[in-house]
């Protein structure tokens, strides 16, 4: 998993493509874990959320310092 720092330094097209592949990714587990009633490693779930909301966070803080430089 990335950290925050390391994703800070991502353009905003990475972020929005790492978000992508973070839902898709999300996606595909729950429905894994509803097909198979059990995961080998549930730990995942939790993780790939945590990511998705560092990637939102930092996006976020991204579009309010252009809002901020603009003015």
């Amino acid at each position: 998993m990335a950290k925050a720092s390391e994703l800070r330094d991502q353009s905003v097209e990475e972020l929005e493509a790492a978000y992508l592949d973070s839902c898709a990714e999300l996606f595909e587990l729950r429905n894994k874990r509803i097909q198979e009633k059990k995961m080998e490693r549930p730990h995942l779930l939790r993780q790939i959320k945590t990511r998705i909301k560092q990637i939102l966070t930092i996006l976020r803080e991204k579009e309010l310092a252009n809002q901020e430089g603009g003015n």
